[in-house]
């Protein structure tokens, strides 16, 4: 394992014992936090497949997590948690520590309730950011960022201000078989229509003039976020309210077997899983929106 002591951080590393496609020790990953430390043992972190996870992709997503919320302990700074909304790795953590898992588990985009949110091309927005603050994105990244950032606004706002004539944009949608205009409209109304993509838009020449200064990842990203802004937005303000649910603390020595009209199947998932917060709790399998009420009115009393 010498040549492993070569990598930074792994000066004193020692391999107890080399292996591939080997059987692996299990852990329930409902006995994890979710900064995936050990509930029964503090400062034991669990990551990849003895969570019940299979691939890659998933083991490296809960080692990183894991890494950075065990330098994060050593150095008595908060954890560093991604919720559902902000990464699929959110998704992952918060499926396994919340529902367990009967088979290997993989991280299907289908398991995200937020994905228009989670799109590939806006990973960086939604993470470079909180890289940084831990220390782990340079300020080189974060200059990209800002730079992306600056390019859309420009972007955004010349569609929003600029007009397409009829004389311009029919012979695109004639060649389509869609309907026409009769009058100017807005660059924003016609790039929302399905068929009108940024191969066709670049056609138009006031519109290829302004954008040949930008990069054209940066133009597709406007342009799909244009498309899509009226799911957004509604996927935003669902966002809001599981905000509100995971602001709603639940107290620590909670006992859920004293709370009558509980069922029984959400009083043997609480007392095991003993969420942090409603919101967790309500993504508990087995627990209802009515055992969600009782616990409330419970908090209130």
């Amino acid at each position: 394992y010498y040549g492993l002591r070569t990598i930074k951080g792994f000066e004193k590393v020692k391999m107890i014992k080399p292996g591939y496609a080997i059987e692996y020790d299990y852990f329930a990953p409902t006995q994890l936090n979710y900064n995936l430390e050990t509930k029964i043992i503090q400062n034991l972190f669990f990551a990849g497949q003895i969570n019940g996870t299979t691939g890659y992709e998933e083991a490296a997503a809960q080692g990183i997590l894991s890494g950075i919320n065990a330098h994060n302990k050593i150095n008595k700074k908060q954890s560093f948690i991604l919720k559902r909304s902000e990464a699929y790795i959110g998704v992952l953590i918060d499926d396994l520590i919340n529902k367990g898992t009967e088979e290997p588990y993989r991280m299907f985009t289908s398991r995200a309730e937020f994905r228009i949110l989670l799109r590939q091309e806006n990973a960086d927005e939604r993470l470079t950011l909180k890289s940084h603050e831990i220390g782990l994105a340079s300020k080189e990244r974060v200059g990209v960022l800002e730079n992306k950032t600056k390019n859309k606004k420009q972007i955004f706002t010349f569609f929003k201000k600029q007009s397409i004539t009829p004389n311009e944009i029919n012979p695109i949608l004639k060649r389509k078989n869609k309907k026409e205009i009769n009058q100017s409209k807005k660059s924003l109304q016609i790039i929302s229509r399905p068929e009108i993509n940024f191969k066709e838009i670049n056609t138009i020449k006031n519109i290829k003039d302004f954008l040949v200064k930008f990069p054209k990842n940066e133009i597709i990203e406007v342009i799909n976020e244009i498309k899509y802004s009226g799911y957004i937005k509604k996927e935003k303000e669902n966002v809001e309210k599981v905000k509100k649910l995971e602001n709603m603390c639940i107290p620590e020595k909670i006992n859920y077997s004293k709370i009558k009209s509980l069922s029984n199947e959400a009083v043997e998932k609480l007392n095991k899983i003993k969420p942090n917060n409603i919101g967790q709790a309500s993504r508990i399998s087995g627990v209802s929106p009515s055992d969600i009420n009782i616990i409330l009115v419970a908090m209130g009393r």
